[in-house]
C-alpha cells in the first residue's frame, strides 16, 4: 500500500467524497486533527498516516457512485400556473419536500416545503394555497448529467434542496438527500 504525504490528505478526501469528520472517524481520529493536518498545522506520525492511507486509499477500490445511480425516477412536479394547493398535496401524498416546476419539459423553477412555509411566516398564508406556483416559487435546481460523480452532487447538495439530472435536454431523474441516504443504506446491505 502507498504511503500518503499529508499535503494529499485533502484533496483525495474530498475526490472521495468525505467530511473531515467521516474521514475522522473512520480513521479512528478527531476532525480537529484531520484539519490541522490539512492545514500543514500538525506532523502526523508514521502509524496515522498509515491509517488514513489505508481508508483513503480502500475508498479508492469501490466503485465511484454517479448521478444517475443515485436519482429518483420519474420525477414529480408541477407547472407555474397551478395552484400551490395541488403542489402542497402532491408532496404530502407522495412524501417529499420539494418539486421542480417543469414547462415543456424544461426546469423554470422549484417549490419546497419551505418556500411555502415561508410565505406563510411573512403573514401570506391567507388564499396562499389557491395562488399560483409561479408566484410562490423558488430558483430552479441545479442540473447535472447521469454520469456526474456522486462527491459533486453531494457538494451540491449542501446548498439546494435537490439536483435534477438531465439527459439530451430531457428531466430523468431528481436527486435529494433522502436519495443518497437510501443509497448508503443499500450499499451498506450489499456489502
Amino acid at each position: 500500500m502507498r504511503l500518503l504525504r499529508p499535503s494529499e490528505l485533502k484533496a483525495l478526501r474530498l475526490k472521495r467524497g468525505l467530511t473531515q469528520a467521516k474521514l475522522a472517524e473512520l480513521a479512528g481520529l478527531t476532525q480537529a486533527y484531520i484539519a490541522k493536518m490539512e492545514a500543514g498545522k500538525a506532523d502526523p506520525r508514521l502509524s496515522t498516516l498509515e491509517r488514513l492511507s489505508s481508508v483513503l486509499l480502500q475508498q479508492e477500490e469501490e466503485p465511484l457512485l454517479r448521478a444517475g445511480e443515485m436519482m429518483t425516477s420519474p420525477v414529480f412536479y408541477v407547472r407555474q400556473k397551478d395552484p400551490v394547493e395541488k403542489a402542497v398535496k402532491l408532496m404530502e401524498s407522495r412524501g417529499i419536500s420539494q418539486l421542480p416546476v417543469l414547462e415543456g419539459g424544461a426546469q423554470v423553477g422549484s417549490l419546497s416545503e419551505a418556500d411555502v412555509m415561508r410565505k406563510v411566516a411573512e403573514g401570506e398564508g391567507r388564499g396562499l394555497l389557491r395562488r399560483r406556483v409561479a408566484e410562490v416559487m423558488g430558483e430552479p435546481f441545479p442540473t447535472v448529467g447521469p454520469e456526474l460523480p456522486a462527491p459533486a452532487v453531494l457538494s451540491m447538495l449542501e446548498h439546494s434542496p435537490a439536483v435534477l439530472v438531465v439527459e439530451r435536454g430531457r428531466v430523468r431523474g431528481i436527486i435529494t438527500k433522502a436519495d443518497v441516504l437510501r443509497v448508503l443504506v443499500e450499499r451498506a446491505e450489499t456489502k
